[in-house]
């Protein structure tokens, strides 16, 4: 199956996996997200338009919106913790044992994310690819745990939500469905104005100082 194909049309092929694996559908959207989140060689894998769909065949009743809720949060958390852990673990290595990743870089990547990665964390849920790559960052620049963790978790809860719930309640409305595909790609598109915006409000205030 053509990948783009595949994430265009989302609605008509999730809906046709769960007619073909019933409730073994929620594993593959589990397998999916935290792929999607928790490993940093796959962000081209869907997550915004796939969570979109899977809200629009729950309204159809082909699946539970409250089970695919549990399931998408709970693959998205976990799949950022691990790329967070991961990224911690191997940046250790990384500056012992590298010319171009030294104890410095990492240090700016820490303090970076100390000082503004509450908000990169839960707008980094909305943007395609910068959400794979940030958890790895925030676990390479060390930044505290006990921090990241509730923050993650929020922006899991914010980002699953939207649009799961959007799904539901829009992605049967006629006009969206015969549209679906410029839809995601909206989707897609809006999803990179927040980190956008933060990103321009970020480099005003390091040229201010």
């Amino acid at each position: 199956m053509n990948v783009v194909d595949f994430v265009l049309h989302l609605d008509k092929h999730l809906a046709e996996l769960t007619a073909d694996y019933g409730t073994l559908t929620y594993a593959l959207l589990f397998v999916t997200v935290f792929c999607e989140t928790g490993l940093v060689v796959t962000p081209f894998l869907p997550g915004d338009s796939l969570l979109f769909a899977a809200g629009a065949v729950s309204a159809l009743g082909s699946l539970h919106v409250a089970g695919v809720w549990s399931v998408l949060l709970a693959a998205a958390v976990l799949g950022d913790n691990t790329n967070y852990w991961i990224g911690r673990k191997i940046g250790a290595r990384l500056a012992a044992n590298s010319r171009i990743v030294k104890p410095a870089h990492l240090e700016r990547t820490h303090r970076f994310f100390e000082r503004y990665g509450r908000s990169a964390i839960i707008l980094a849920r909305f943007v395609p690819i910068v959400r794979t790559f940030t958890p790895f960052v925030a676990g390479l620049g060390r930044m505290t745990y006990r921090v990241y963790l509730p923050y993650d978790i929020l922006g899991g809860l914010l980002w699953v939500s939207f649009f799961v719930f959007g799904g539901y309640f829009f992605g049967n409305v006629p006009w969206v469905k015969g549209h679906f595909h410029i839809v995601i790609l909206a989707i897609i598109v809006l999803s990179l104005i927040p980190m956008v915006v933060e990103f321009v409000r970020y480099r005003r205030t390091a040229g201010a100082e």
